[in-house]
C-alpha cells in the first residue's frame, strides 16, 4: 500500500475544512497582481500562518495563472524546523495530503534525486513539519494536475542544493519552489531594513546570506547559485512582515515572494 504523508497543520496554519480553505486562498490569489513578462521558472514563498504571510504566498502562486495547463511537476524544497540533519530529506510517501485532496509523488525524480550522496530517505523530517506543507494549498489551487517532488533541507551548503536542482531542473514543465520566511522577532523598522538587504541580494542572485536572513536560506541559496548558471533574473514581487499583516510591531516575522525568469 502506499504511503501517504498525511497534514501537519490544517486547522491550525491554514483551514482545515475544505470549503473555507478552497475560498481562502481563492481570495488572496483573486487579489495578488499578475506581473508582466515571462512566467516563472522558480518561486521564493513564505510558509507561515496564512493570516501573517498567505497574501505574500499568494503574489508568487499568482504568477503561474498564465502557465497552469504547462506546468506538470513542481519540486518543493523546505528548511526544516524541528530534525537537524546534513544534506536534503526525501520522503517516501507516494502521496500528500492536505483538506482539498492528495499530491501525486513523482517517485521516479525522487529515486533519481536520492542517488546523490547529500540525499537521504528521513520520513521523520516531514512529520511535523510546516513550511512544506502549507505550499501544497496554493499550487492545487494555482496549478492543473501536478506531481510533487518534494524535500526537506537540513544543513547542506548552496552547492549541494544547487546539484539537486539541476538534476530535476527539466524544461518549461517543471516548476521550482522554495520555502522561506525571512528575519525573524526583530522589531518592525529594524526588520524592514534588515528584509530590504536580504531583498536586494536575492534580486542580485548574490548567495551570500547569512543565519539570520532567511529560515530558508540553505534552498535559498541553492537556487540562487542554480540561477545564475542559469542567467535568470529575480523579481520581487512582494516582501512585507507580520507587523504588517496580523501581528503586533515589536517582534515580527518577514515574508518575501520573489519570481525567477
Amino acid at each position: 500500500m502506499t504511503h501517504i504523508q498525511m497534514p501537519n497543520v490544517a486547522g491550525l496554519f491554514y483551514p482545515g475544512e475544505p470549503g473555507t480553505l478552497r475560498e481562502e486562498v481563492q481570495q488572496m490569489l483573486a487579489s495578488a497582481a499578475l506581473r508582466a513578462g515571462p512566467p516563472p521558472k522558480a518561486l521564493i514563498a513564505p510558509h507561515a500562518g496564512y493570516i501573517y504571510s498567505g497574501p505574500i504566498a499568494a503574489s508568487a502562486y499568482a504568477q503561474l495563472q498564465p502557465v497552469r495547463e504547462r506546468i506538470s511537476r513542481v519540486v518543493l524544497l523546505a528548511p526544516s524546523h524541528h530534525v537537524a540533519f546534513h544534506g536534503l530529506a526525501a520522503s517516501t510517501a507516494g502521496r500528500f495530503s492536505t483538506p482539498l485532496g492528495d499530491i501525486a509523488v513523482d517517485t521516479e525524480a525522487v529515486t533519481r534525486a536520492a542517488q546523490l550522496a547529500q540525499v537521504h530517505y528521513a520520513d521523520q523530517a516531514f512529520a511535523g513539519e510546516h513550511a512544506l506543507e502549507v505550499q501544497l494549498p496554493f499550487l492545487q489551487l494555482a496549478l492543473d494536475e501536478f506531481a510533487l517532488v518534494p524535500f526537506i533541507v537540513g544543513d547542506a551548503d548552496g552547492a549541494e542544493v544547487a546539484e539537486v536542482l539541476e538534476l530535476l531542473w527539466g524544461g518549461d514543465e517543471t516548476l521550482i519552489v522554495i520555502s522561506s520566511d525571512l528575519s525573524h522577532y526583530q522589531d518592525y523598522e529594524s526588520a524592514r531594513r534588515h528584509d530590504r538587504h536580504t531583498t536586494e541580494r536575492i534580486e542580485a542572485l548574490n548567495d551570500d546570506l547569512a543565519y539570520g536572513d532567511a529560515c530558508g536560506r540553505n534552498p535559498i541559496r541553492g537556487l540562487l547559485q542554480a540561477a545564475r548558471h542559469h542567467q535568470l533574473q529575480a523579481y520581487t514581487l512582494d516582501q512585507r512582515n507580520s507587523g504588517d499583516t496580523a501581528g503586533d510591531r515589536n517582534r515580527v516575522v518577514g515574508y518575501g515572494a520573489y519570481a525567477f525568469h
